[in-house]
């Protein structure tokens, strides 16, 4: 892999920072890494395939290295894809959420949110429940979780209830056939698992780009694609106040129109009431990755800031730093190449330069890369195609690299 170097912007003299390679616990086969954050530190999550079997698996960023790898739940029937890719969260009581995706009818995409819980370090789960409970043969999936302050388990995800057609349970918008608007919805489980809400957020969003949540003193923050009436497709924002969502707003008016879904979300950060997101837009005829800044939980945001240097296809992440700046990573179009890269950014706009962290596959393989922190250590993710021995098949392989 590609070795990064990173100056703080507008400090010439500060210390560089250096991306290294560090030997991934994911096995062979493996593909769509998520990273998430508790008190212990980073932990990793994937999916690994033997045949027609997958399965979800996990281990933790210690002192000592990556932790033994253990497995969430494994199935012949689940729905394993590029974009809505599986979760494993440790929250404040210890415990271990994991969510993935299983078939649910025939359609493509007929699949529903499973979750699971583990009390005991992850050696045994208990049996998986869906946190949607409409029937619909329709797609449930692109999940958020996190810890809901002072309770147990959140989540939030898209919902395709509305978009099987009368007498046709079985079939969604996907498959060409109408119906109505997919729906993002939040739903809470309490520290005994138990279901506490389940509630709409927004009844009108774009089909398949991913969700994102954070947690800020003033509680949860939830971001997604909103879709309007005429196809306007840009990123907007929720809050959870007093057991009630706020009514959606857009961070910025982009007004990208698009006729379908660029499965491109946003990513959220936050530390207080300081928010950061990043999103993709395609509005110019270049693509865009531009972050902004909130100080008030949310509420508002500053002027977008572009963080890509030329062009990218998105498929962001971003992580607040404790002095307010962030670190933002995408996918960066180099002269019909593509490559992970990663930037400082400031509030006020200035820029760090920007580091290639490595270079990946043109396509959809290389999926979404993944970034998190824990302490002054930054942990980076992402798919690697693998070529196969002979001319044989290729395949994937999740990477890991570090920098402090």
């Amino acid at each position: 892999m590609a070795v990064g170097v990173w100056l703080a912007p507008g400090m010439a003299s500060a210390p560089q920072t250096q991306v290294r390679a560090l030997p991934s616990p994911a096995g062979a086969r493996s593909e769509a890494p998520q990273l998430t954050v508790s008190s212990r530190g980073v932990l990793l999550s994937w999916i690994e395939r033997e045949g027609t079997r997958a399965s979800l698996k996990f281990a933790e960023r210690t002192a000592a290295g990556w932790s033994a790898v253990r497995t969430v739940a494994s199935g012949d029937n689940w729905f394993v894809n590029w974009a809505d890719v599986p979760s494993v969260v440790r929250l404040a009581d210890g415990s271990l959420a994991g969510h993935w995706l299983q078939k649910s009818g025939a359609s493509t995409y007929a699949y529903d949110v499973r979750l699971a819980r583990s009390t005991d370090d992850g050696r045994t789960w208990s049996p998986s429940v869906t946190p949607h409970h409409d029937g619909t043969q329709t797609e449930h999936g692109f999940a958020s979780l996190f810890q809901v302050p002072g309770a147990g388990l959140g989540l939030v995800w898209l919902d395709g209830r509305q978009t099987a057609p009368a007498g046709a349970a079985g079939q969604s918008e996907h498959d060409g056939h109408g119906g109505g608007a997919m729906t993002v919805r939040y739903a809470a489980f309490d520290g005994t698992w138990k279901q506490s809400a389940d509630m709409p957020i927004d009844t009108r969003v774009c089909e398949c780009c991913p969700t994102t949540a954070a947690i800020t003193t003033d509680g949860v923050i939830a971001a997604f694609r909103n879709r309007t009436e005429d196809e306007i497709r840009d990123i907007y924002v929720s809050r959870l106040e007093n057991g009630k969502w706020t009514e959606p707003k857009a961070v910025h008016n982009d007004n990208w129109k698009i006729s379908g879904c660029p499965v491109n979300g946003p990513m959220l950060s936050a530390r207080g009431r300081d928010v950061v997101i990043a999103w993709f837009t395609g509005k110019e005829e270049t693509g865009r990755v531009n972050v902004a800044f909130s100080k008030d939980a949310g509420r508002t945001f500053g002027a977008p800031i572009r963080v890509d240097d030329a062009g990218t296809v998105g498929r962001v992440d971003v992580e607040l730093l404790a002095d307010g700046s962030a670190m933002a990573t995408w996918i960066e179009l180099v002269a019909g190449k593509t490559e992970f890269r990663a930037r400082r950014v400031q509030p006020s706009g200035a820029k760090g330069a920007a580091m290639t962290i490595t270079p990946l596959a043109n396509n959809r393989t290389s999926g979404y890369p993944r970034l998190a922190r824990h302490g002054s250590e930054f942990v980076f993710a992402w798919t690697e195609v693998v070529a196969g021995a002979a001319g044989g098949r290729a395949s994937t392989q999740v990477r890991t690299a570090v920098a402090r």
